[in-house]
């Protein structure tokens, strides 16, 4: 049995975080989490199968650039250099 991991391209640096640790990196609860994909404002987690989700771990890094970027009346660097 293969035991490698296939490498998808964008990808580089790229893991999946189960919602615990979601929850830990955003300081935000479970039905707040939950709201804000809802509304649009958080990334959607990735189906692991069955029941099981996670999300990448650079969408959740983007997504609490934001909310500094934001805090501080800036689009975010990271953000304006991707649109260009």
């Amino acid at each position: 049995m293969n035991n490698q991991a296939t490498q998808f391209p964008g990808t580089a640096g790229e893991r999946l975080m189960r919602k615990p640790e979601v929850l830990a990196r955003i300081g935000l609860g479970n039905t707040t989490l939950y709201a804000n994909i809802k509304a649009g404002t958080f990334p959607a987690p990735v189906s692991l199968g069955g029941r099981a989700v996670a999300w990448r771990s650079t969408e959740i890094d983007g997504w609490i650039a934001d909310r500094i970027a934001a805090s501080r009346g800036q689009l975010g660097e990271h953000r304006r250099a991707e649109r260009q």
